[in-house]
């Protein structure tokens, strides 16, 4: 007697392993209906039913409109992006109105109009239709949904206008004006800066409006510059209350339990080697003769221990993606008991930390890896200065004797990692770093250029052997993680480079053919030259931005196939998604049952590579708002300065020993009219002949400090003997090349 085959269910019948369908099934009902459908249509399309159903349904739904899979109409039904041929992505505003939406496809850039800015903020997620070109021929769109808002406070100074409250937001590239009702006024004065909080979003015909929730005090007030920069970035700067729970129940030590069976590396003489501020330590290194080569163990701490996924203190980590590190305080990732407790590699004391051990022969090759849960004590807290000075001359100071060797071996092995990262052509740009130090009260003490040792770039190089095996982990398992990647330079961004650095005679590659060693070869040409310092600037910009996807294209700047963040998990979050992939294959062997997927890995890159620029952009205008307010009592005075940019409103100078810039714009250039030559990078007198160009040495004075705005008016300093001498002198230069 035959049996007989079970009747196939019909898509109506269908039922799930879990309550809900996922992502993929619910995309895929959708599109096999053709239409739009609210919730309950949905539920009954799909077969489900109840209360509870309903709300994990709806949960689904709406991390589909905040990836922009789907959005929701007007009707409240859900539609398929694709097919009402719409672009999902995030809002760039600018400091002139407009705007563009960076798309969440990776294609090009969306331009916004003015007009379209209107009922949007710098931040916000949208849904658009391209509608045409603009006038430059670049994609144009219009707005259809907002689909998630990037802003719920703003930052800005609080004015009265015929007796309507404004705040007007520090952010330049929110051009909106809140209004504030008299009676969300608080207790916030004409002239303060505050924290306004969105009560009703911008429209096609109607302002933002809002109320004071907190005032930060006057405009000149000592590191208000910093609070500023965390409400308009919208930085998470304090902890949720389940944030708070999780954390105290940690303690302040490892129990027992938590070691197992883990390899045990307590008497291996690691040590930690970072900056004499530094407050948390997350690597640790050793090295050790091993055959021809040498054993190098890079000990990263174990964060993946304590955060686990989905906790709140790993959903907090998510909004933060990266810890935010200002001139006068840092915003932490992690609560303090895992960031500067737990997870810190504190000398002396018991630390569960994933360790990549590695064996490398005498040419820099890393022969073979291996990665491990392990448990380690560090022997030392040392600092670049002490490593450094000791590498320089041997001289012990401080250092105990049994760490002298471990050492050297570093040293030894950094010398030939070094020849291994100039045989594989990684660009070699050393641009200049500052570093401002602050008084107590916040009052600028002194800036001063950082000046980098071996012990800087022995740890570098440690720290990039490690990313590297870590990705090709990652690679050779096929698991889900997220890769640094760094594409080739854009092909009309370095032809402009290419056209100005063949002006001066050097040879450069056709931008189809552009590698890392022929940016070194353009490096060589140049060495010794007065405009080295502002061509190393110029190439620099036509690098494009490092991201973090699950797509693996290689590192373009230090010319690697495959590269990823493993060595930082304390402070930045794609590190702690690669240790969580890395544990997973120790402890299981197998990808397949990972809790992340590509698609999630998707949405992760593009949100760490955003927190990354916002904490970038944030620490780069409270610098530029310190360095204003330490030039502002420098009116009047003169110094030397380099051209590090020309536009056609003027030249941009920089003082180098304080990497302070400022404008010299065209109408302060005396005696012609000055025009702009984009393929020389100079402004060039229309009578005169005169020249300013990218690289030029010239005396500049301060004309004028805007805290307001961050900028710094140059005007030129230069003798009627100078101003001859530069006219014909600077012709026949750039004539001659």
């Amino acid at each position: 007697m035959t049996k007989k085959k079970p009747k196939r269910k019909s898509a109506k019948e269908k039922t799930y392993k879990h309550p809900i369908p996922g992502r993929g099934e619910l995309l895929a009902k959708l599109t096999e209906l053709g239409r739009p459908l609210k919730t309950d249509q949905l539920m009954a399309a799909l077969g489900l039913k109840g209360q509870k159903t309903r709300n994990l349904l709806v949960e689904q739904l709406q991390k589909m409109l905040r990836a922009g899979q789907i959005i929701e109409n007007r009707r409240g039904e859900y539609c398929l992006t694709e097919k009402l041929e719409l672009v999902a992505g995030t809002v760039l505003g600018h400091r002139d109105g407009f705007g563009f939406v960076r798309r969440d496809d990776g294609g090009d850039d969306v331009y916004l109009s003015a007009r379209e800015m209107r009922s949007v903020f710098d931040g916000d997620r949208v849904a658009l239709r391209v509608v045409g070109l603009d006038r430059r021929g670049r994609a144009e769109g219009r707005v259809v949904e907002v689909l998630e808002r990037g802003v719920r406070e703003i930052a800005g100074q609080f004015i009265l206008e015929r007796g309507i409250g404004i705040v007007v937001p520090d952010n330049p590239k929110i051009s909106h004006r809140i209004l504030i009702p008299k009676e969300d006024f608080a207790a916030a004065r004409p002239g303060q800066m505050v924290i306004a909080e969105i009560l009703d979003y911008p429209t096609d015909i109607e302002q933002p409006t809002g109320r004071i929730i907190s005032v930060i005090g006057a405009p000149d007030k000592k590191g208000i510059a910093t609070d500023i920069a965390i409400h308009s970035h919208a930085i998470p700067n304090s902890w949720p209350k389940a944030v708070r729970a999780e954390a105290k129940a940690f303690g302040k030590s490892i129990p027992a339990s938590a070691i197992g069976d883990r390899l045990d590396l307590r008497d291996v003489a690691l040590v930690t080697i970072d900056g004499a501020d530094a407050r948390d330590f997350d690597d640790a290194v050793y090295c050790e003769p091993s055959g021809n080569g040498w054993r190098l163990i890079v000990a990263i701490a174990d964060v993946a221990h304590y955060v686990q996924v989905e906790s709140p203190i790993d959903k907090e980590a998510i909004r933060r993606g990266t810890s935010v590190y200002f001139p006068d305080r840092v915003v932490p990732m992690l609560p303090e008991v895992l960031s500067n407790g737990l997870c810190s590699l504190n000398p002396k004391v018991d630390r569960l930390c994933m360790v990549c051990d590695m064996k490398v022969d005498a040419d820099g090759k890393v022969g073979r890896s291996r990665f491990a849960e392990a448990v380690m004590r560090s022997q030392a807290r040392l600092t670049y200065t002490e490593v450094g000075e000791f590498l320089s001359d041997g001289k012990a100071r401080a250092i105990a004797s049994s760490l002298q060797q471990p050492l050297t071996n570093l040293h030894n092995l950094f010398k030939v990692l070094i020849k291994a990262r100039q045989r594989r052509g990684a660009i070699e740009l050393d641009i200049p770093q500052t570093r401002i130090s602050l008084d107590e009260d916040g009052t600028i003490r002194e800036i001063v250029a950082v000046e980098r040792n071996d012990a800087h770039r022995l740890i570098e190089e440690c720290m990039i052997a490690a990313n590297v095996q870590a990705a090709k982990f990652l690679r050779k398992h096929r698991i889900a993680g997220l890769y640094r990647v760094h594409a080739k330079p854009d092909p009309d961004r370095f032809d402009e480079l290419r056209q100005y650095l063949l002006g001066l005679g050097l040879k450069v590659p056709h931008p189809d053919h552009v590698e890392p060693r022929e940016f070194n070869k353009m490096l060589k040409q140049v060495e010794g030259r007065p405009d080295s310092q502002a061509i190393s600037m110029a190439m620099l910009r036509s690098l494009m931005h490092a991201e973090y996807t699950p797509t693996n294209i290689g590192h373009f700047g230090l010319s690697l196939d495959a590269y990823a963040h493993f060595t930082s998990p304390i402070r930045r979050y794609p590190d702690l998604l690669v240790h969580r992939a890395i544990r997973h294959i120790l402890r299981t062997g197998k990808a397949g049952s990972y809790h992340y997927d590509s698609s999630a890995m998707e949405r992760l890159g593009a949100v760490c590579s955003a927190h990354e620029r916002r904490a970038e952009e944030a620490t780069r205008e409270v610098e530029a708002w310190l360095k204003c307010q330490f030039m502002e009592d420098k009116v009047g005075q003169t110094y030397s300065g380099v051209i590090t940019g020309v536009t056609s409103f003027g030249a941009f100078v920089q003082i180098p020993e304080m990497q302070i810039d400022g404008l010299v714009h065209v109408t302060s250039l005396a005696n012609d009219y000055y025009h702009y030559e984009a393929a020389s990078q100079a402004l060039v007198g229309e009578r005169s002949g005169t020249r300013y160009r990218l690289g030029d040495k010239l005396k500049v004075s301060v004309a004028r400090v805007d805290l307001d705005t961050r900028r710094i008016d140059f005007s030129l300093v230069e003798d009627a003997a100078a101003t001859k001498q530069r006219g014909p002198s600077r012709m026949r230069r750039g004539g001659k090349r």
